[in-house]
Parts: structure tokens; C-alpha cells; sequence
């Protein structure tokens, strides 16, 4: 009996045949910038990806800078305006994972107030003085500013208590809480120089380390005037007293002397720099 083979399958080649369905293309997602806000705000809320999230930071964050700088401009200087960006960029992410769009608001109204607390938070937190103190401070200074707008002068401790209606421990403790130690940066702004340069605290502080090239000049002469015409023994004494602050009994163990004779010599020394000083004021003095 003839064996019979299995026909294969061959696939169709040429033109397609009349009524079969083309293949499906990939659909391309129209971009999020071309797309209503408020499709995507139904989109993050039921999925919450990734995409979609930064997407609306990045659309926000212009809310960001503007609040940030609206309260940068009555801080000082030391505060940088990327600190307070960064605390309300955590506002604004807040803001976009709590927003309810069926409650109908703007999400540029509901996320101002939470933008503006996160950064106030932000500031509470770098400031080292408890938040008690600085309400007291406020109480205090806003009590001594209208009397005095009505009166015309500061008021006394007295006049203070009773504006503010305390009295005794109570005043007391006001007043003195309202007297925190304060803390200032030396690269804060001091003053406008010359050509726009901005003249910092660090600038204008007082280096006690270093020495005046005048004021040591003026020692080298004067040491050199003290110490004319005196032996070596003498000039030591006089050097290692005034100039290095040494003791009697230390300039005698360096000078092998006792620390009598180091104190006769000291006052033999100064005697005869009293007489040269009134021999030279008599010489200066006019002859009548």
C-alpha cells in the first residue's frame, strides 16, 4: 500500500490575498508636553510612574524658585537661596502626591501654601535660637517701638512692664529671654565698595593675630632710644622686662645675676632715663 507524505506548509509569498488584515503597527504615544495637564494628572494617580512624576516636578518647579525668592528677600545674606529651593522642591513633591483633582482647584494654588511651609520649616530648623525666644524677642521689640512711636522716646524698664501689662519674675523672664546672644557670618554683605565689589564682614574684621608694621616700628625705635648708651647686662634687662615680659628671678637665671641686683639695676636704669628725659624737655623748652 502507497505510502503517502505529510504536505508541508508553505508560506505565501507575493501579493496578499484579497480581504486578509495588514499587520498591526506600534501605536506611538503622543509626548506628555502635547498632551491636557489634566490627562495627566488621571494617569499619575491611577499608575504613579515614575515619568509622569518627574514630568510635573519639572512643569512646577518654576512655583519653586518664585516662593523661594519672594522669602530670600527679606533674610540675610549668609542664606543661600539653593538651601530654600531645595526645602521646597520637598514641598512641591508633597504637593503633587496629595492633590485631589475632583476638589476643582488649581494645583499652582494648593501647592503655594505647602512650597512656602516647607521652606519656613526648613529655616526654623537652621535656626539655632528656640522658636519661644524669638516670639518673646518680637513681643518685646514691637512693645518699645510703639511706645516710643507714641510717645516720642524709649521707655524705661518701668513703662516697658506696663505696656506689656507684667509685673515682677514674670517681666523679668520676658525680658531676659528676649535678650538671646546672637550670631552673625563674616561672609555676610557689609558694605558696596568702590567698582560694585561687595564689601563682606570678613573683609573689615579685625585680625588680632597679625601685627601693625607701624606699631612694630615704632617699638624697634623706641627700643632703640631706651637702650642707647646702656651696657649689654642693661640692655638685656631692659629688653627681656619690657619687650619679652620675662620676670626678676627669670632675667636672673638667664643673666647668671641675683634677683636683687637684676631689681637695683631695673630701678638704677630708670633713674637715669628720668634724668635724660628732664634734660631733654629742658632743652626743648623756650628760652624768654
Amino acid at each position: 500500500m502507497p505510502t503517502t507524505k505529510s504536505a508541508k506548509l508553505v508560506p505565501m509569498r507575493g501579493p496578499a490575498r484579497r480581504g486578509a488584515r495588514p499587520p498591526e503597527l506600534p501605536r506611538t504615544r503622543t509626548p506628555l508636553d502635547q498632551r491636557p495637564i489634566k490627562d495627566i494628572w488621571v494617569e499619575y494617580h491611577k499608575t504613579h510612574t515614575e515619568e509622569l512624576r518627574n514630568y510635573l516636578l519639572e512643569k512646577f518647579l518654576p512655583l519653586v524658585r518664585y516662593n523661594a525668592e519672594r522669602i530670600y528677600t527679606r533674610l540675610p545674606d549668609e542664606v543661600d537661596i539653593e538651601d530654600l529651593m531645595s526645602a521646597g522642591l520637598f514641598g512641591l513633591m508633597d504637593a503633587i502626591d496629595a492633590f485631589e483633582l475632583e476638589r476643582n482647584v488649581k494645583f499652582e494654588t494648593y501647592c503655594a501654601p505647602r512650597i512656602r511651609g516647607a521652606i519656613l520649616d526648613e529655616l526654623r530648623a537652621m535656626d539655632w535660637v528656640p522658636r519661644l525666644v524669638r516670639q518673646r524677642t518680637s513681643r518685646v521689640e514691637s512693645a518699645r517701638q510703639k511706645f516710643e512711636m507714641a510717645n516720642g522716646r524709649p521707655p524705661t524698664q518701668q513703662e516697658l512692664a506696663d505696656f506689656l501689662q507684667l509685673a515682677g519674675e514674670e517681666f523679668e523672664k520676658v525680658q531676659r529671654d528676649s535678650k538671646a546672644v546672637g550670631t552673625h557670618s563674616i561672609t555676610r554683605k557689609f558694605a558696596t565698595s568702590d567698582g560694585s565689589r561687595e564689601l563682606r564682614e570678613i573683609d573689615v574684621v579685625k585680625d588680632e593675630a597679625s601685627s601693625n608694621p607701624f606699631h612694630e616700628m615704632q617699638r624697634r625705635d623706641l627700643k632703640d632710644l631706651i637702650t642707647k648708651g646702656l651696657s649689654r647686662a642693661e640692655r638685656l634687662i631692659v629688653i627681656l622686662y619690657y619687650y619679652e615680659g620675662m620676670t626678676m628671678k627669670e632675667i636672673g637665671s638667664t643673666l647668671d645675676l641675683s634677683e636683687s641686683r637684676v631689681s637695683q639695676m631695673h630701678s638704677s636704669i630708670l633713674a637715669r632715663l628720668k634724668a635724660q628725659m628732664q634734660h631733654k624737655t629742658r632743652e626743648l623748652e623756650p628760652v624768654e
